[in-house]
């Protein structure tokens, strides 16, 4: 099967979710959550995080998380990660909680794909403290894509994780995962990065976003959004509507796009030094808000 094709596939059978002017979502990917180790890109900005994502829970905000959400290819047991997250996943359990939590699976955490991984993984977590089990996302699903349909026009936007474009990572992901963790992970530790990764690699990243580009080229230009590459991207209205969230793993920094009032936006959060001394997380708007009828209209 083709990349066209996989991306083809994701589209046709991808959750919808409505869209209008109420509705506000905020899109992140790439997280890559792991169990503090040394080799765990997310616990650099674990804190900056929790902050955004306590900020738009109390706005209001619908979390969709596009994929490589756990890193399920450097640990092995999702016990770790979530010991190392417990906080983070309370709280996504309270967007859960208020419907207004949705997972996409990307390459990381493709064994998602099957609903008895996500149910051992997920629906419950043991509770040290009472020795007891309690819920935490319970009978969630992940989709491989998610449209957003505009209730008045049934257009769409199109969410995917973006490696059904990068066929390694994709048809091979069982042995990239095999890789990653007796090979690239040791080695990640004193600093070589994995070639396999296109957020590693800037020749297959190019590869990756014009297989993307040439897919949104032959469906009338369908507005799409994507993580995987790590490289955030916000056209201009009169380019190809093909956007990137980033990722949650940058230095010091997590960016992601946020739809409010029918425009969007590309945010990143991160720590700024007040002159007296004090850290502060702020919020700043890398690009847009662009109208979103400029791109789906």
């Amino acid at each position: 099967m083709s990349a066209n094709s996989r991306i083809t596939n994701a589209y046709k059978n991808a959750k919808k979710l409505p869209l209008n002017n109420k509705s506000k979502y905020i899109l992140f990917s790439d997280c890559h959550r792991g169990n503090n180790s040394f080799a765990d890109d997310f616990a650099h900005n674990r804190n900056i995080y929790l902050h955004a994502l306590t900020h738009y829970f109390n706005e209001g905000f619908t979390y969709i998380e596009l994929g490589d959400g756990d890193e399920l290819w450097e640990n092995r047991y999702f016990n770790s990660i979530f010991k190392a997250n417990k906080h983070i996943y309370l709280l996504l359990k309270e967007f859960h909680d208020t419907k207004r939590l949705h997972f996409i699976w990307g390459n990381h955490d493709m064994v998602y794909k099957n609903p008895k991984k996500v149910q051992k993984n997920l629906f419950y977590y043991h509770d040290t403290v009472t020795g007891t089990d309690k819920e935490l996302f319970t009978n969630i699903s992940f989709s491989e894509a998610i449209l957003l349909v505009d209730d008045q026009t049934e257009k769409s936007i199109f969410l995917l994780h973006g490696h059904q474009a990068d066929w390694f990572n994709y048809v091979f992901w069982q042995l990239s995962r095999f890789l990653v963790h007796y090979l690239w992970k040791p080695l990640q530790v004193l600093g070589i990065s994995d070639p396999t990764s296109p957020a590693q690699n800037f020749k297959e990243l190019i590869k990756v976003e014009k297989r993307m580009e040439q897919w949104i080229k032959e469906n009338h230009n369908q507005m799409v959004v994507i993580g995987h590459t790590h490289r955030p991207r916000f056209p201009e209205p009169n380019e190809i509507p093909f956007f990137n969230d980033g990722s949650c793993v940058h230095p010091r920094a997590i960016t992601g796009l946020e739809i409010e009032n029918n425009q969007i936006s590309l945010i990143k959060w991160h720590m700024i030094s007040n002159h007296n001394g004090t850290l502060q997380i702020i919020r700043t708007v890398l690009e847009g808000p662009g109208n979103l009828e400029q791109y789906i209209g």
